[in-house]
């Protein structure tokens, strides 16, 4: 890092020291080619196994070995970090990537005879990238320029989860770390108990939110101003091109893909907020969302390909705050690696209850109205863990 303050003037001229490292997300979508090609190069379809090997060995164990970083680029450096259009051009750029990585993938499926397992591993690598087509429409689903908000729309499309922005931005912001977010987990709850409440609650609020916003401009909820159904429509288009293309067969990849890259989502919701609760006030609504109500990872390989997703309690404090400006907070619960090995964890779930409970109870103090309990366990978790 290097600042320096010109005589005359009182700016901060800001060199990050994350500039270029930046561009790794753009070659997080060539997780898809790297195993048909390595499998062409050494004529074995396992090798189709190999960038999950990366991505779910290679990121944790880098993860773990190097240092996490606390750097925070001054407040005054900020306004200079939002308007370089620099880092804007890196997520532009990833849009194309990331559909021409999905439709690679099904090419590749649909014109080579594989066994089960190769096409097994297409499915968790494809669904993979997706995820990371969700996280790129995270971060530009919260802008306020127009044409970030329609590539946001447009990266969703491929995994058919066009709802995504209308249910994070006006639902889970809102009630985010709260028993009525269905996209913020209960301590003692699995994620595969999370995963029936989370994906269709999330739809439900997303259309409920949609078809109040029309409403109050006097439309029909299935008007084509509707942003759901905008994204169905792009959805419907691609599908039936890769039919046309390809063959009906396809459609038995691309469902199960877009199952996949969903549950990456999923994923990430039960991990970033997992039993943190807003404190309640006398009027029964909630104390405004802090640092303590996220859970934080400044583990530095997965937080490059994730575009700073894991300084979530930052995020949740400035919304349209643009990734490279993001900022560590010292009082933000901190998660014991990156999303990548966390969602391994969570996906056994009496290892994440191990790993994760004495930390949640650590990072409230021990102060049960700070906990988000599932309720069937509520009773339970407070005789184990000795609460009152």
């Amino acid at each position: 890092m290097a600042t320096h303050t010109r005589a005359s003037e009182k700016n901060v001229i800001y060199t990050d020291p994350w500039r270029w490292v930046w561009l790794v997300s753009l070659f997080a979508p060539a997780l898809v080619a790297a195993g048909p090609w390595l499998m062409w190069l050494t004529g074995d379809v396992t090798a189709l196994w190999w960038p999950l090997v990366f991505l779910y060995g290679v990121v944790p164990l880098a993860d773990a070995l190097i240092p996490p970083s606390r750097h925070n680029p001054p407040e005054s450096a900020v306004p200079q970090l939002e308007n370089d259009r620099y880092y804007r051009y890196i997520t532009y750029a990833l849009v194309p990537v990331l559909w021409a990585a999905f439709v690679f993938s099904a090419w590749f499926v649909t014109q080579h005879a594989l066994p089960w397992h190769g096409w097994l591993a297409m499915v968790l690598t494809t669904g993979s990238v997706g995820g990371f087509g969700i996280n790129l429409a995270h971060e530009m689903g919260h802008k306020h320029n127009r044409l970030e908000r329609s590539l946001a729309l447009w990266v969703l499309a491929p995994s058919a989860y066009g709802h995504f922005c209308v249910e994070h931005n006006r639902g889970h912001h809102v009630e985010v770390a709260t028993p009525h977010d269905s996209a913020s987990s209960r301590m003692g709850e699995s994620i595969w108990a999370f995963l029936w409440r989370e994906m269709p609650g999330g739809a439900k609020r997303a259309w409920q939110y949609e078809a109040q916003r029309l409403k109050q401009r006097g439309l029909a909820s299935f008007h084509w101003e509707n942003q759901i159904v905008q994204g169905l429509i792009i959805t419907a288009a691609l599908w039936a091109c890769l039919m046309m293309w390809l063959g009906p067969q396809v459609l038995g990849f691309l469902v199960p893909v877009a199952m996949w890259t969903n549950f990456q989502l999923t994923s990430a919701n039960y991990v970033e907020h997992y039993g943190l609760k807003r404190l309640q006030l006398a009027d029964g609504s909630y104390e405004r969302c802090q640092p303590r109500h996220s859970w934080n990872s400044n583990h530095v390989l997965s937080n490059w390909m994730l575009f700073h997703l894991q300084r979530h309690a930052d995020h949740h404090a400035h919304a349209a705050r643009r990734y490279q400006a993001l900022r560590h907070f010292d009082d933000a619960p901190q998660l014991p690696s990156g999303y990548a090995g966390m969602f391994l964890v969570a996906y056994v779930p009496p290892l994440w209850f191990a790993v994760m409970n004495p930390r949640l109870l650590k990072a409230v103090d021990g102060d049960v109205q700070r906990i988000n309990f599932e309720p069937t366990q509520r009773d339970a978790l407070c005789r184990r863990y000795g609460l009152e």
